[in-house]
């Protein structure tokens, strides 16, 4: 029987700190198998993302559609679902909420590379985007790594007052910062989480900053300056996600970066070593890994309730 999850639902089965947990137990898995991704370009510039992915016991199809033109007109960008299977009966079990799905493990693997990259993770955290996942990465910093100051930057003032309120609903002391370039000297924490239509971040990073960069999930697209990423690159520490990063990070490519010689997350969590001093740059793009982690979170929790 089919377990069909709303959007709060399927919130409730992804708590951030096990979701985080799940991440690396899923690195550490050598029967996870996560085909290639299909993206399909539909009529008036929106896309159709297919994304399969399975281990021993489950297997997940992520079917989701990303429409940028919904930006400002109330209605979500990510559309779509998350259906999970059980491997040995073939029956499905889950019909997860997709675009819950996208913003919770998107900000779970930020909080386990800033778990095992961060050089300090008091805070402040700056959040440059108040959309899905501004909010989501607040919520997720806040519950895993205990931050307690947020400034939060938008296009959209409106938006920004709105994540600012919700954060203080969290105890979080918060406020709006109209340039977030000049919090970079105040933030060793910084997320940017925008529609990456355009550069957001041009500055020169603090020795001890840690930036995950998630908005940018295209060759051509961009939330970091050039000199930004080439900066950290020769100063400190830069991880993808995974090595699809090498097709897709719009950031470290218009940086001409060699991204296919950067570590990827997977060898930050298996191996011994932090990085060296200096600020890191965690650039996320996405993969159908993160959702098969979430799917076995969900049924966990599931089966512990």
């Amino acid at each position: 029987m089919t377990t069909l999850l709303a959007a709060s639902q399927t919130a409730a089965l992804l708590p951030y700190p096990a979701l985080a947990r799940e991440i690396a137990a899923l690195l550490a898995d050598a029967l996870v198998r996560v085909p290639a991704r299909l993206v399909q370009a539909l009529p008036g510039g929106a896309s159709l993302f297919v994304m399969p992915a399975f281990d021993a016991r489950l297997a997940i199809a992520k079917l989701i559609t990303f429409t940028p033109a919904n930006a400002g007109s109330g209605r979500p960008a990510i559309q779509g679902d998350v259906l999970v299977f059980d491997v040995a009966s073939g029956a499905r079990r889950l019909q997860l909420d997709g675009p819950t799905v996208t913003a919770r493990r998107t900000a779970a693997v930020s909080l386990l590379a800033a778990q095992r990259l961060a050089p300090g993770n008091a805070g402040p955290l700056l959040v440059v985007g108040a959309g899905a996942q501004g909010r989501a990465h607040l919520e997720a910093f806040a519950q895993g790594l205990g931050i307690r100051e947020v400034r939060i930057a938008s296009r959209s003032a409106a938006s920004a007052s709105a994540l600012a309120a919700h954060a203080r609903t969290l105890g979080l002391q918060a406020s709006v910062a109209d340039d977030p370039e000049r919090q970079l000297a105040d933030c060793p924490l910084a997320v940017t989480c925008t529609p990456a239509a355009g550069v957001v971040l041009r500055g020169r990073l603090r020795d001890d900053a840690f930036v995950a960069a998630v908005g940018a999930f295209t060759p051509a697209m961009v939330e970091l300056a050039p000199q930004l990423c080439r900066d950290v690159a020769a100063r400190g520490t830069i991880v993808v996600d995974t090595p699809d990063a090498q097709h897709e990070a719009g950031d470290l490519l218009q940086a001409g970066l060699d991204v296919a010689r950067l570590p990827d997350l997977r060898a930050v969590v298996l191996g011994p070593a932090r990085p060296s001093p200096g600020p890191v740059l965690f650039k996320s793009c996405g993969w159908a890994g993160w959702d098969l982690a979430a799917a076995r979170c969900a049924v966990d929790q599931l089966e512990q309730s």
